[in-house]
């Protein structure tokens, strides 16, 4: 019997059985495809990125060097706000897929048992552990372990089994690419889609990435309104890779089960002012690492508690962030036009926006 069995290996799933094989844990680990396969999210990354990854990969993954947004109220050739840092970058354009790939192959060096092309079709819970069924190339079989940490995403097979609630939300985000090399340092971000926004990224040589999120209920026709977010910018004839996927936002009162718990997307732990989970989803995942005892269940209160006391108060500060995208766009243009120039926020925590070293850089301008 293995003590984890983790299902999903993007970030959050790597980086949990990587820091759990470090404590002396034996861990397996499913992935349904092929690792950072299909891409359905964006490469652009806060700094802390590095934190996680080997020293050695930094070279494979880096793409291009962030150090500002320009917002608009309108479409690419409305007037930009410009928010920026001076003499250094705020975040960083990876290579998504490569990322998944370096970070499953520290799980593995660190002695988890990754394995691709498994799909995970069933989950049972008993009082000493659980049963997987798992159908991978050889055919059926079952899997025990003391505990199951889903890390598979919004539409997570572990949450259902384990009859887990849904995130408060999910939006429907579109993301492709276009080829052309762009080495800006500056992303544009959209405030035009009703309940969140559309974005653009210089990738350096990989070219640019173009995205849009929004709540389906309220937007539309989200692939239509991506449609015209690319023709705007003059490059629909250009775009490939084009792929879609759901983005949960807000995670719900329990993300722990009797021998299972939620770690990233499946737990909706994702920033709501940007839809964007990786590093939450990470975060949380050292705070599985430290805090659950797979012989122990009564320890996974110890990581409900871990996790909400990382991330909780920058999600609820994100969420009234995200209110302001949908104010009349007067009240936008004039919000951005008194806040834009230097800051000193840290884009995965919107607590920074009070801290010091912000007033500092906003009484300075």
């Amino acid at each position: 019997m293995y003590d984890f069995a983790v299902v999903g290996v993007g970030p959050p799933g790597a980086r949990f059985a990587r820091r759990a094989a470090e404590r002396g844990y034996d861990v397996v680990a499913f992935e349904q495809g092929e690792l950072g396969t299909p891409l359905a999210c964006s490469g652009h990354l806060s700094l802390d990125v590095w934190e996680y990854v080997p020293e050695a990969a930094r070279d494979d993954l880096f793409q291009n060097e962030i150090r500002g947004a320009r917002f608009h109220v309108g479409g690419a050739e409305s007037t930009p706000h410009p928010f920026y840092r001076v003499g250094e970058p705020v975040s960083n354009a990876v290579d998504r897929v490569q990322l998944d790939k370096v970070l499953a192959d520290a799980a593995r060096d660190a002695g988890a048992d990754v394995r691709e092309h498994h799909t995970v079709t069933g989950v049972e819970e008993h009082a000493e552990g659980v049963e997987l069924t798992v159908s991978g190339p050889d055919g059926v079989f079952t899997a025990e372990a003391r505990m199951v940490a889903g890390c598979d995403g919004p539409r997570s097979r572990v949450r259902r089994e384990l009859d887990l609630p849904e995130p408060e939300e999910f939006l429907h985000g579109v993301l492709a690419f276009d080829p052309e090399p762009d080495d800006d340092d500056f992303v544009d971000v959209h405030l035009t889609v009703p309940g969140f926004f559309a974005w653009r990224i210089p990738r350096g040589d990989a070219g640019v990435e173009y995205g849009l999120a929004a709540a389906p209920d309220v937007s539309g026709d989200v692939g239509e309104r991506f449609d015209a977010l690319v023709a705007d910018y003059g490059v629909a004839e250009r775009i490939e890779h084009r792929c879609s996927g759901l983005i949960p936002i807000g995670p719900a009162d329990r993300v722990t089960s009797r021998r299972g718990f939620l770690i990233g997307d499946a737990a909706g732990m994702t920033k709501p002012f940007t839809g964007g989970g990786i590093l939450y989803g990470m975060t949380a995942a050292d705070c599985a690492a430290r805090e659950v005892d797979p012989a122990s269940p009564g320890t996974l209160a110890r990581y409900e508690d871990a996790w909400r006391a990382e991330l909780g108060r920058e999600i609820e500060l994100g969420k009234w962030l995200r209110r302001a995208y949908d104010l009349p766009d007067p009240v936008k243009r004039a919000g951005l036009w008194a806040t834009s120039g230097e800051i000193r926020v840290h884009m995965d925590k919107p607590t920074s926006a009070l801290s010091v070293d912000q007033l500092k850089a906003f009484l300075g301008r």
